[in-house]
C-alpha cells in the first residue's frame, strides 16, 4: 500500500509509492567517460578562469599558475555579478531589482580523474575550509542575506565540467525553499520551545532504521519523507544554526562522514550522477534558537513529470528504510581501504 509522508520540517508531503518499489539494481546510470581534452580547471590553464579569489599553495607557487591543491574563482558565465546597487523597485503589482550577488566555483582538487569521493579525508576538509571562509567573508556584504553552496556531480546532474568543482551563489533574497525550513522550524519550536532538527536526530538515533552513518560530531540518515530514492541529510548532532561558525572538529567530522556516505551512494547505486546543497541560516536573522544547518544530497535518479510539477507532490518508490538497509550492506571499511589505495 502506498504511504503519503509529511515532511516535518517544511510541512511538504511525499508519496512513498511501495507498489512502484525499487531496489538499488532496478536504477541505471550511464557508465561515466572521461574524455581527454581541454580543461579549464586543470593546471596550466589558469588563464582560462577568472583571477583566483583563494588558493591552497603547498609549495608557495605564484596566484593563477600551477602549483595549487584547490582554487576558488568566481563563475566565468555568473548567475548574479557582485558589481552594482540593488535598486529594488516596483513596476505596478511586481517587484524587481538588479541581479546583484556572488557566484563562486570551488575547484576541490587538481587532478582531473579524481572525483571529491575519492579525495582522502584531510583534503575534503580543505574543500569544506574553503566553503567555510568564503561564506564569513561575504557575510561582510550588507547587500546579501543567504549564501548557498552546493555541488553538481555529472552531467545529469548538471554540471557542464566534469573536473571535481562546487559551488556558490550569494543572494540579497532568502530562497522559498529555506523560507519554508525556516517558518517549520520557528513554528515546531514555538510550540515545543526545542530545535525539530535537534529532536529529528533523537529520534532516528533512537529508532535506528534510517541512519546509514554517524560520527563524534555528525549523523547521516535518510529523511522520514524523502522527496527523492536515497535522498541522505547529514547533520552536526549538535544544534548549530550557521555553517560557518562551527567549531573547527564539525569539520573534520562532516569531512570524514560525507566521504563515507558519498562512497557508499557510489557503490551501492553505480556512482550516480548527485547533488548536494548545505542549507545554513541566513546571513542576518533571528533564527538561532531553532534552525540547524544540514546538508541534503540527492542521487539523480529518477524524473520529475508533470504530477510532480502540477502538485508539488513528490513520488518516492524507494522507502527511505529499504534504502539506509541497503547503503548499510556496504563494507564501509573495506571500501575506505579500495579508494584510497586508488589515490
Amino acid at each position: 500500500m502506498p504511504e503519503l509522508r509529511k515532511d516535518p520540517v517544511s510541512g511538504r508531503w511525499v508519496i512513498i509509492s511501495t507498489e512502484r518499489g525499487k531496489r538499488p539494481s532496478d536504477f541505471s546510470t550511464p557508465p561515466k567517460v572521461r574524455e581527454p581534452k581541454m580543461c579549464p580547471f586543470c593546471p596550466g590553464s589558469e588563464h582560462l578562469t577568472p583571477p583566483e579569489i583563494i588558493a591552497v599553495r603547498p609549495d608557495g607557487s605564484k596566484p593563477n599558475n600551477p602549483g595549487w591543491v584547490l582554487r576558488v574563482i568566481s563563475n566565468k558565465y555568473p548567475a548574479l555579478k557582485i558589481e552594482g546597487d540593488l535598486n529594488r523597485e516596483g513596476v505596478g503589482i511586481f517587484d524587481k531589482m538588479n541581479g546583484v550577488g556572488a557566484h563562486e566555483v570551488i575547484i576541490e582538487t587538481p587532478h582531473h580523474h579524481l572525483d571529491l569521493v575519492d579525495l582522502p579525508p584531510h583534503e575534503i576538509e580543505m574543500v569544506i575550509d574553503a566553503y567555510r571562509m568564503r561564506m564569513s567573508d561575504l557575510r561582510n556584504d550588507v547587500r546579501f542575506r543567504y549564501v548557498m553552496l552546493f555541488k553538481n556531480q555529472g552531467e545529469m546532474a548538471g554540471a557542464s565540467l566534469e573536473h571535481a568543482h562546487s559551488q556558490l551563489i550569494a543572494t540579497p533574497i532568502i530562497p522559498k525553499r529555506v523560507l519554508e525550513e525556516l517558518k517549520g522550524a520557528e513554528t515546531y519550536y514555538g510550540y515545543k520551545e526545542r530545535c525539530i532538527f535537534c529532536d529529528i536526530i533523537r529520534q532516528e538515533l533512537s529508532d535506528g532504521c534510517r541512519i546509514v552513518g554517524q560520527n563524534e560530531e555528525m549523523v547521516a540518515l535518510e529523511p522520514f519523507a524523502p522527496r527523492f530514492p536515497f535522498e541522505t541529510w547529514i547533520l552536526p548532532k549538535k544544534h548549530l544554526t550557521h555553517f560557518d561558525k562551527s567549531p573547527d572538529k564539525v569539520y573534520a567530522g562532516l569531512a570524514s562522514i560525507l566521504k563515507e556516505t558519498l562512497l557508499k551512494l557510489k557503490l551501492a547505486l553505480n556512482d550516480p550522477p548527485y547533488n548536494y546543497i548545505i542549507h545554513s541560516s541566513p546571513l542576518v536573522d533571528g533564527s538561532e534558537r531553532d534552525y540547524h544547518w544540514h546538508v541534503e544530497i540527492f542521487p539523480k535518479l529518477t524524473k520529475i513529470a508533470g504530477f510532480e510539477w502540477g502538485t508539488g507532490f513528490y513520488i518516492n518508490p524507494t522507502p527511505p528504510e529499504a534504502a539506509a538497509d541497503y547503503l548499510n550492506e556496504i563494507d564501509v571499511d573495506a571500501a575506505l581501504r579500495t579508494a584510497n589505495a586508488s589515490v
